[in-house]
Formats: C-alpha cells, sequence, structure tokens
C-alpha cells in the first residue's frame, strides 16, 4: 500500500509556483497544488474532464463563466474543454487536488 501525505508532498514557494505530479498513470493524473497568497493557475482548457478538491485554505474557481470561493473539504467539477482557473485570493496558504481522468498525457491525438 502507498500512503501520500499531501502536506510533505506540496511545493509552496513565494518565487515559483509548481504543480507537483503525485499519481502519474494512463487512467488518472493526480496533480498537488500549492498556493501562496495571491499565486493562481492561469486559466486554460483541459481536453479530459477534471476535479478540483480544495484540501487546504480558500481559493477562488472558475469555470466557464461562473466565479466561486471554494473552502476546504470542497469539489468543484470541470468538464472537459471548458476554461477554467484558480487563484488564492486569500492571505493563507491553500491547496488544491487536481483530477485528470484519463490522464491527458496518454490520449492519441
Amino acid at each position: 500500500m502507498e500512503i501520500i501525505n499531501l502536506e510533505q508532498s506540496a511545493k509552496f514557494s513565494t518565487e515559483k509556483f509548481t504543480p507537483n505530479k503525485i499519481i502519474e498513470k494512463e487512467e488518472v493524473q493526480v496533480v498537488l497544488l500549492a498556493f501562496e497568497p495571491g499565486q493562481q493557475v492561469p486559466e486554460h482548457k483541459t481536453s479530459v474532464d477534471v476535479f478540483f478538491h480544495v484540501v487546504k485554505g480558500t481559493v477562488e474557481i472558475t469555470i466557464g463563466e461562473e466565479k466561486k470561493e471554494v473552502k476546504e473539504g470542497n469539489i468543484v467539477l470541470s468538464p472537459a474543454n471548458i476554461p477554467h482557473a484558480i487563484r488564492n485570493n486569500s492571505g493563507e496558504r491553500a491547496m488544491v487536488l487536481v483530477v485528470k481522468t484519463p490522464n491527458p498525457q496518454y490520449i492519441k491525438k
């Protein structure tokens, strides 16, 4: 059994925001985003369904035209090919687990 400790896996940095791919399989990709206050993932599209699980703090998540403050313990679904973005507008650190299924790196183009 493999146990992944999210706190230990988080790569917080005020200098450079760096996503951490913690699971990489053909059927799923799981990425841990560790946000310092003010950091963000700019708007982009993903070719597969994605869900965002806020595991620490509060972040602003945009899916298409909708924008919401999402607190720790909540999950937001983002359908494939819909623009989405995440921003930490709070004064505290935040962590978001991003789950993409299937893993977009394995999709034949």
